[in-house]
């Protein structure tokens, strides 16, 4: 186990206003060992770092074009490599912007794995437009792009992504654009609920900020079985079919316990506070929010970030539940609470990862900077998991 420096989410932090929340893993064609794995900071842009958690470099979010508007704030990471871009081969990062509502693209260099030069460059295409938004104006109400994912179906390259704050889910397909630098173009969207029916015939409304909807956030594409995962943080996980033109129709296979309980939004709190009786139709696994979903052999992992553990489900077919595990500390190493993004890869990467590599968030990384919390990125052997779970 290893873990990444804190990250503080304050000006005077270096890099300032760095909140770290979801982890991408970039497998080495070549020296496995100098694998790299990257790092979405919100403000604080994008960071790479070796398999033992040093820094290799960090990667500013863009400034605000103008003096009222938002400047980038990273928030998802996904890695894809071998991407056919205008006719050659490309390994690349794609991050989800939500301070500017676009799609962000980075080409990985191997290089720099060891050389010290620049691990990640900026591919973005210049005229990358808004995700949602239909305006600038739009953007600044932060309804943006959220959460993200990327894959392959069948031999298309696409990148799925959410709206933060509603239930949009949109299918992005990667682009060629000028000067050798790669876009992205919006295919099709689906709309989760944002509204249930209950088994006793009652329809429950998931509680929060007034004009704010059940939002989604961690999502996984698995290519090998052609399916969109996607986790709606208070209500649970869908199983979506996924095509290289757009989605098939969403099934939930696991809901968070306080699914259907009453809830009423304190606005002197900012919270939603339990108001009514547990009805009962809630899951037995997940305590919300529902976060970070990855998969990785026979297996799907999601966080549950409300009681800080990662629960495994089946893969394929009806995605049964197959266990638990959390992440304690250990040999000088944090442990791991309110986990949001997670990674795993199984390719044999050295040393303790020999059986493959689980990175996961770390949402309450101790000690504290003073009275400033941190956070960071845990690293953890995939054949340890293993043993939890099989």
């Amino acid at each position: 186990m290893a873990q990444t420096r804190a990250f503080v989410d304050d000006g005077a932090g270096v890099p300032a206003n760095a909140d770290a929340d979801d982890p991408a893993i970039w497998v080495h064609p070549r020296v496995a060992e100098r694998s790299v794995v990257l790092g979405a900071l919100k403000e604080g842009g994008l960071a790479a770092f070796d398999l033992k958690g040093r820094t290799l470099g960090l990667y500013p979010a863009p400034a605000a074009p103008t003096p009222d508007a938002k400047p980038g704030r990273f928030n998802n990471v996904d890695v894809l490599s071998k991407v056919l871009v205008g006719g050659r081969a490309r390994d690349l990062a794609f991050v989800s912007d939500r301070g500017r509502d676009r799609i962000r693209v980075y080409e990985v260099d191997g290089r720099g794995s060891a050389a010290g030069a620049s691990v990640v460059r900026d591919v973005t295409d210049p005229a990358a437009r808004p995700v949602f938004s239909a305006s600038e104006a739009e953007v600044d109400e932060q309804h943006t792009a959220y959460g993200l994912a990327s894959g392959f179906v069948g031999r298309t390259p696409v990148v799925v992504t959410n709206r933060r704050s509603e239930t949009r889910v949109a299918l992005l397909h990667v682009v060629p654009a000028a000067g050798g630098s790669v876009g992205t173009r919006v295919v099709s969207t689906v709309d989760l609920p944002r509204q249930f029916t209950l088994p006793d015939g009652t329809t429950w409304t998931p509680c929060g900020e007034p004009g704010e909807g059940p939002q989604p956030e961690g999502m996984v594409v698995d290519s090998a079985h052609g399916v969109l995962y996607a986790a709606q943080e208070d209500v649970g996980i869908w199983r979506i079919p996924l095509q290289a033109d757009g989605f098939g129709p969403p099934v939930l296979i696991d809901r968070v316990r306080s699914y259907g309980v009453p809830q009423t939004y304190d606005p002197e709190t900012e919270e939603c506070s339990v108001s009514g009786i547990d009805p009962g139709y809630g899951g037995r696994h997940l305590t919300a929010d529902a976060e970070g979903l990855t998969v990785g052999d026979g297996y799907l992992l999601a966080s549950s970030q409300g009681d800080s553990r990662f629960v495994a489900y089946e893969r394929t077919g009806r995605n049964r539940y197959a266990g638990t595990f959390t992440v304690g500390a250990g040999r000088g190493n944090d442990s791991v609470e309110h986990s949001d993004g997670a990674q795993v890869v199984t390719a044999d990467l050295g040393g303790e990862f020999r059986r493959g590599l689980l990175v996961v968030h770390d949402g309450e990384r101790r000690p504290a900077s003073g009275d400033l919390p941190t956070t960071g990125f845990s690293y953890v052997s995939w054949g340890d998991v293993l043993k939890t779970v099989d």
